[in-house]
């Protein structure tokens, strides 16, 4: 029976075969694009999970709490993960990671600036898996200035194919490290990415028992089996009074610890200081049901292109229920011809996955690989889209044309068997709304990150070169030169020097701050800054004056607007900071106010800033003009090669810098952009489907009217009008939906457009022109098509 049945569907498949390849495009492009974002989700979801001991490994993170501010930090103080291996018995082992000081490493004639270099304690190993190439994992960060490279620095510096084991390692600090081991570059699915680790013991003592500052120090635990982790965190609440209290209670500062699974960080994350880019589950939720609904387009376009060629196929169907056919055995057939065109469709699409991937992974910033569809949880995922789509899109047009009377089908007339029009609406009103809200999601999402981009952001961040000076010893006279040499070339403009920019690392310190009502302590953003740095920037003095020399070093500091408003000061200027614990009585005052600038992301509210001076520090900032920017990098490389001619030159512009904070968003946003237009396309198809179906079931009335002297416009007007209405029943599903998404996701910005009622009309309105362009092709071909074949059989 199954062979006949094959037999019967793919004569089928052939004899009409501009349906089957309509059929097949549209499950193509369905299946497959649905498969990338699917494989999107995957690979997000698959953050961290690469430890064998995952479900045990937790990252502690604090809570700190001033009278008027909260805060939540993803590092801890550096004395908190021996303490609590030390003291915990549900603690099997803990670990600290720190950053390392941004140096130049060399070897031979190979030097370089290292990033993600890290200190760790040796049971790093214990608790997290990393593949050794060489060295023991047990002992390798056991003795201070030992260093465990990955496989990819260490034939940076050594070469392909050589033992590095005890090999030395140096930094222009002088600081020389014993090579204890070599492991495989950590995977790109790890929310936090090293190059190298230092054995922790090689940092300072006094470092080491800081309780008092979080200075970039993530702290882990894998806890014993069965040990309950919120219970587990409670017990944590005395290490306050036990060892924080003496430092920060006279401040009124409380703090407490939270215990987050390693496998949530990547997509849960809401704390600062996070050492890598976190995901958002949002975007997983919004992803999975782009994928679903394409599937589900795929579907709804199936049932309407098989529906719609139900009158080719019914004196077929009569003939067989007249010949002893079941309604069984048919819609068997049915389904049968669903599933194989489905499994074509899929075969297919994995070809265009494999042609996509590029440009999907270029996209999205993923390193998506083919080898995925290898593993079990790929092939389930394949199994069951091939039963979804195959059934799903099969159900409904295997038990609807299976129906028809034999009578009425061989008399030429299919009236009693078509008239379940409702069903066949509604899946187009889904189709309608689901391409409208993408739409508009994607219309609010374009305009919201241009919106950030071309926001007054309070500073000039156009042609401005950033230069870092990381060198050993004391360099200001060194920097002050190459700044004056800078300054001395055609294209630039100004140059200054600061240990910050805005979007760069910002110092959070405790100072008492004179308000109404005495001294206030309170954690502030700070950096150091020269004289010349404001008039560089193009940051604005809107009260009192700018540094203007030496001495302002000890005596004088800046603050921005937000500064003033929190601490009520209605004349700023002379108003006293101390800093905490200083018993000599000195401070420093205000001098000068500068309008509020955006330091950190739009993600995050202005706050309160101080600006020390304090010239010649390590990064110099550069203003070029507009002309010839090639040329003017150029002319500042050669000033550093006659400054500093053992260290490379690296510079960054501020722009892309800065915008670089919403990257992850820009790359979201363009695969809304692309997934929207594709959902449209697949949805055009539906439409073609849906008015095969009407216009043929129409024919001879179309036929009828125009020999009756009906116009074609008039003719074309009589079906586009019920999908106008369609479009308008989209509306107030699309509407609400994607007013309620966009602006969950708008929260996430202090600074944003807004919902704008033109972004909603003008997507309303381009699914109508694509609505009425779809229908009008189809109708007026029909309406086009000779009268006399259409009522020949009258």
């Amino acid at each position: 029976m199954f062979k006949n049945l094959f037999r019967v569907a793919v004569r089928n498949f052939r004899k009409d075969k501009a349906y089957t390849l309509l059929n097949l495009f549209g499950l193509t492009i369905g299946i497959g694009f649905s498969l990338l974002l699917i494989f999107y989700v995957l690979d997000e979801l698959s953050f961290d999970r690469y430890n064998k001991k995952a479900d045990r490994i937790y990252r502690i993170v604090a809570y700190i709490n001033e009278p008027e501010n909260h805060m939540k930090w993803a590092s801890t103080q550096s004395p908190l993960g021996p303490e609590l291996k030390k003291e915990y018995p549900d603690v099997e082992y803990s670990t600290r990671i720190a950053y390392a000081d941004r140096v130049m490493y060399k070897k031979g004639d190979s030097k370089n600036y290292e990033e993600k270099i890290f200190y760790a304690d040796s049971a790093l190993f214990k608790i997290f898996t990393y593949e050794f190439l060489e060295g023991n994992p047990n002992t390798a960060l056991d003795a201070p200035k030992s260093i465990v490279m990955t496989q990819s620095l260490a034939e940076k510096y050594f070469g392909k194919n050589r033992h590095v084991l005890g090999q030395s390692f140096e930094n222009d600090h002088k600081d020389v490290y014993k090579i204890t081991g070599v492991i495989k570059d950590v995977p790109k699915h790890s929310h936090l990415i090293f190059n190298a680790l230092i054995s922790a013991s090689t940092l300072p003592p006094d470092y080491r028992a800081n309780w008092g500052g979080f200075g970039g120090v993530y702290t882990y635990v894998l806890l014993k089996p069965n040990v309950d982790p919120k219970s587990f965190e409670k017990k944590l609440l005395a290490l306050y009074d036990k060892f924080m209290a003496p430092i920060f209670a006279q401040y009124n500062i409380k703090i407490h610890y939270g215990v987050q699974p390693l496998t949530s960080i990547h997509l849960h994350s809401d704390f600062n200081g996070e050492p890598e880019e976190v995901g958002s589950m949002s975007y997983i939720y919004i992803f999975s049901a782009v994928a679903l609904f394409m599937l589900l387009i795929a579907c709804i376009n199936y049932m309407n292109l098989t529906t719609a060629r139900s009158a080719r196929r019914a004196k077929e169907i009569g003939i067989r229920k007249v010949t002893g056919s079941t309604q069984g055995q048919l819609v068997a057939q049915f389904l049968l011809e669903s599933v194989l065109l489905t499994i074509a469709a899929l075969i297919l699409s994995l070809g265009l996955v494999y042609l996509a991937l590029p440009v999907f992974n270029n996209l999205s910033g993923k390193s998506i690989s083919l080898a995925s569809l290898i593993n079990p949880q790929t092939l389930l995922i394949l199994f069951l889209i091939v039963l979804f789509v195959g059934l799903l899109g099969g159900s409904y047009p295997a038990f609807y044309l299976s129906k028809f009377n034999p009578v009425s089908v061989l008399k030429g007339s299919l009236a009693k068997g078509s008239s379940n029009t409702t069903l066949r609406r509604v899946l187009v009103v889904a189709q309608f709304s689901i391409s409208m809200t993408m739409l508009i999601c994607t219309w609010v999402v374009y305009s919201q990150l241009k919106y950030v981009r071309t926001i007054d952001l309070g500073f000039i961040k156009d042609q401005m070169l950033t230069v870092p000076i990381d060198l050993p010893g004391n360099n200001s006279s060194k920097v002050l030169a190459f700044k004056n040499q800078v300054k001395q070339i055609a294209q630039v403009k100004s140059a200054s020097t600061a240990n910050s920019v805005p979007g760069g690392g910002l110092n959070f310190q405790l100072f008492s701050i004179e308000g109404k009502n005495g001294y206030t302590q309170k954690g502030v953003d700070c950096y150091d800054i020269d004289e010349d740095y404001l008039p560089t920037l193009g940051i604005r003095i809107v009260k009192g004056r700018n540094f203007t020399g030496a001495t302002d070093t000890l005596r004088s500091i800046i603050v921005n607007e937000e500064m003033v408003k929190q601490f009520g000061w209605e004349e700023p200027l002379g108003k006293k900071v101390k800093f905490p614990g200083d018993t000599s009585n000195s401070y420093v005052e205000v001098v000068g106010v500068v309008k509020d600038f955006h330091q950190k992301s739009l993600y995050n509210p202005i706050t309160p800033l101080l600006l020390f001076y304090r010239p010649n520090t390590n990064n110099v900032q550069i203003r070029l003009s507009a002309s010839n920017i090639s040329t003017a990098v150029s002319a500042v490389e050669s000033v550093w090669k006659a400054n500093f001619q053992d260290a490379p030159f690296q510079y960054k512009f501020l722009d892309q810098d800065f915008d670089s904070q919403y990257a992850a968003d820009k790359k979201r946003g363009k695969i809304f952009v692309g997934f929207s237009v594709l959902t449209i396309i697949i949805t055009c198809l539906g439409l073609l489907g849906l008015i095969a179906f009407t216009t043929e079931q129409r024919q001879k009335e179309i036929s009828i009217r125009k020999v009756m002297g009906a116009s074609l416009s008039g003719l074309a007007a009589l079906i586009i009008r019920n999908f106008v209405f369609l479009v308008l029943l989209s509306c107030l599903i699309a509407f609400p939906v994607a007013w309620y998404f966009m602006h969950k996701w708008l929260d996430l910005f202090p600074y944003k457009e807004g919902l704008r009622p033109m972004t909603f009309i003008l997507s309303a309105l381009v699914v109508l022109l694509i609505a009425v362009l779809t229908v009008s092709f189809h109708t007026i071909k029909v309406a086009l098509a000779n009268p006399v074949k259409a009522l020949r059989s009258e």
